[in-house]
């Protein structure tokens, strides 16, 4: 595991400031160039006081996980960001493959993993904030998966948010529109990540995929009175869920229901 890319790389002077007893504790990993993404044992790792962006990045993740303490994990996150940001030149966007001698790459590559978890927790009072986080792991690996349907859900709370007290303005509609197209743009780049083929359906016989971002999708026409596109997506939400379901069951009844509906509201 400490040889594949998910490893981002711990500086050695954030290791000699983390105390020497760390070369020789086997929960730290050892000097790589590419940051551990994951989530490590804090307490196992012995740090008395965040020396790197890496450590900060850990500890949040403890304060998140274990002790319940947004507040703290979003001072940790917003730390590990200080500390490895590529616009004042501490951390590089990698696009290519390094040089033979990978611990040599100065500044060290940009984490993504602190910027998903910041991005997750500001999304709702910050949805703004945290569409620029997520698009920062999209820099870091434009194909990973979820981050455009996190992008899309930031942006369906940015239109629910610049909802006026008074509902029939113009200006008011017309940006909450702005936003659900933008939330329909991510969406559909979630979508071409995992693409449906002759090849895959052959395959596998699924006829359609992430059925999560399908009815997304469908909710979001629904709003903006697109009915032949709300029907379109709750049918291949359908689609997907018939050979794997969904961890929402319930909405699988409900999405024939709402065919139905809007078919009936054709004539009216």
């Amino acid at each position: 595991m400490r040889s594949c890319l998910l490893l981002f790389a711990i500086t050695s002077a954030g290791l000699a400031q983390s105390g020497i007893f760390q070369t020789a504790n086997p929960n730290y990993p050892a000097r790589n160039p590419f940051y551990f993404e994951g989530k490590i044992d804090y307490e196992k790792l012995g740090i008395v006081s965040p020396a790197n962006a890496w450590e900060y990045m850990q500890r949040g993740i403890h304060r998140q996980d274990v002790l319940e303490d947004r507040a703290g994990a979003i001072e940790d996150y917003q730390e590990s960001l200080r500390l490895n940001n590529p616009g004042k030149g501490s951390c590089q966007i990698v696009k290519s493959v390094p040089a033979e001698d990978f611990g040599k790459l100065d500044p060290p590559p940009c984490m993504f993993t602190v910027r998903l978890r910041l991005g997750y927790l500001q999304m709702h009072d910050q949805p703004d904030e945290a569409v620029a986080l997520f698009r920062e792991v999209l820099q870091i690996d434009p194909r990973r998966l979820e981050v455009n349907k996190l992008i899309g859900e930031a942006f369906e709370i940015s239109a629910e948010k610049s909802q006026s007290s008074d509902k029939s303005s113009d200006k008011s509609s017309d940006e909450r529109e702005r936003f659900y197209r933008q939330a329909i743009a991510a969406y559909q780049a979630e979508l071409d990540l995992s693409p449906v083929t002759p090849q895959t359906i052959s395959l596998t016989g699924d006829e359609a995929n992430n059925a999560h971002t399908h009815w997304a999708l469908a909710g979001i026409y629904e709003k903006l009175a697109d009915r032949q596109s709300a029907i379109s997506e709750y049918e291949l939400y359908l689609k997907a869920t018939k050979w794997h379901s969904d961890v929402y069951p319930w909405r699988i009844p409900l999405a024939r229901k709402k065919i139905e509906q809007l078919n009936a509201s054709e004539g009216n």
